[in-house]
């Protein structure tokens, strides 16, 4: 008998085949990171559309990524900025991931629209935050989970009134809330979900998800 895993699993290329349709350019960055025999880390096309969506809900002119990987989120958000002269600023600390991102991003003709960051990611937010950086729309975090509340307490200090704070991978297989699980990453994604609880300018929820990825979830957040 089939479990509801497999039906989510099944659900999702349905869903995938019938709503998403990814360009050449997006199916193109798959392939490429592919090719370099990494792993499938970026995120499912159902997700980056719902990405792509959240942008152009909030009409999004300027977008911060903590986590580019090789740069197929990326490519969805910078397709839903929305002014010609919108921006994202993304940060990789791999060197042959940014590569890799620099070139599926030139490939879709997004060179203009993205800036890739290179290095670490706590020590480049403080560098915008002194710079004064001018506040983002909407911040997608999807890098090193043990860090997760240092980048929420920097991103903070890159957001204004409505700004969207997105955490990825928050639910770590489903088992967030078994604190005896040996995985760090854990501990550092728990005090993140309690530490959007704890602050008092931001509005936060969290939804489990289940398909493709497997057992995993997310965080939305807005600033008041």
């Amino acid at each position: 008998m089939e479990n509801a895993v497999s039906y989510a699993i099944k659900n999702d290329f349905y869903l995938v085949e019938n709503l998403i349709e990814e360009d050449a350019f997006l199916k193109k960055a798959l392939e490429t990171t592919r090719e370099n025999n990494l792993p499938e880390m970026e995120v499912s096309s159902a997700h980056g559309k719902f990405l792509y969506l959240l942008a152009k809900i909030k009409n999004a002119s300027r977008i911060l990524e903590l986590g580019t990987y090789c740069g197929y989120s990326t490519i969805w958000l910078a397709k839903a900025l929305s002014s010609g002269n919108g921006i994202i600023k993304t940060i990789e600390c791999n060197e042959t991931y940014a590569n890799i991102a620099q070139k599926n991003i030139k490939n879709a003709g997004l060179q203009n629209k993205v800036k890739i960051l290179r290095g670490d990611a706590a020590e480049l937010l403080n560098k915008l935050i002194l710079e004064k950086e001018e506040p983002f729309d909407m911040i997608f975090i999807d890098a090193d989970k043990l860090n997760y509340p240092k980048y929420l307490e920097l991103s903070l200090q890159l957001s204004t009134s409505g700004t969207i704070i997105y955490g990825d991978n928050v639910l770590r297989g489903g088992k967030l809330s078994n604190v005896s699980n040996p995985d760090s990453r854990g501990e550092g994604v728990r005090k993140f979900i309690e530490d959007l609880g704890k602050t008092k300018t931001l509005e936060s929820t969290v939804l489990q998800t289940v398909g493709i990825k497997g057992f995993d979830g997310f965080s939305l957040s807005i600033v008041k």
